[in-house]
């Protein structure tokens, strides 16, 4: 897959259940107030210091919990599943899926206006990116495609990080969370062979414990309820 192609075939869900009437509400009157401008994508409302951008947010929870801790660093997050992007704008506005809502929808009062969504693949938002703009990347959770058949699906693959080196400040940091063993020993392999990442553990210590500034998501705890660990592989862009 490369930056060329105009429309990638994309794999897996875009919809699940039906939205109940608070978080339809969301997507219908709120997402557009906090959705990416194609044109403009690193352009946010607030003065920032970093740029964080991350790819398949599931549920919102990391993100909405890592925006509003760093009220400085501006996010970009990267969803196609409906019901997770309504799920991460009822984390960020506080509006529940019982709530009666109005038109009038507003952040939470302790939060900044830092996030901006792409609810679209991935891949068509990377030419629109700048070279060396963006300070870290997380990938969390990705559907592993355990299948050697579907190996082509994952993410982490030659091309695609050759596109996060391009779009990565040198120093910026790739982030990798999986539950499955599969994924781990090829996000090590791929990345041990890319030339333009370095692994920065140096003990087991530093990729098998959650990270200081992590926020747990819902799939990590569903990982831990069935009896699987974890693991947290950070890579510097050289």
């Amino acid at each position: 897959m490369n930056e060329q192609e105009e429309k990638p075939h994309f794999y897996g869900r875009r919809s699940g259940r039906r939205l109940r009437k608070a978080k339809a509400a969301l997507m219908e009157n709120f997402l557009p107030q906090v959705k990416l401008d194609p044109q403009n994508p690193l352009s946010f409302p607030i003065e920032h210091s970093k740029v964080y951008l991350e790819i398949g947010f599931g549920d919102g929870d990391h993100l909405a919990g890592h925006s509003a801790k760093h009220r400085d660093i501006c996010y970009i997050g990267a969803e196609v599943f409906k019901n997770g992007i309504a799920n991460l704008l009822s984390l960020i506005t506080g509006i529940k899926q019982n709530d009666e809502v109005t038109d009038d929808i507003k952040l939470l009062p302790e939060r900044t206006d830092n996030v901006r969504i792409w609810d679209d693949d991935i891949r068509l938002l990377f030419p629109l990116i700048k070279d060396n703009s963006i300070d870290r990347v997380f990938l969390l959770f990705p559907d592993p495609w355990p299948k050697k058949r579907h190996e082509a699906r994952r993410f982490i693959n030659p091309g695609n990080l050759k596109i996060l080196a391009r779009i990565l400040k040198p120093g910026g940091v790739l982030r990798v969370a999986t539950d499955h063993i599969i994924y781990k020993i090829w996000t090590l392999r791929q990345l041990h062979e890319s030339p333009d990442f370095r692994w920065t553990a140096a003990c087991g210590k530093d990729w098998k414990f959650e990270p200081s500034d992590w926020e747990p998501t819902k799939y990590q705890r569903k990982a831990i309820r069935e009896g699987r660990r974890p693991v947290f592989l950070d890579f510097v862009r050289k």
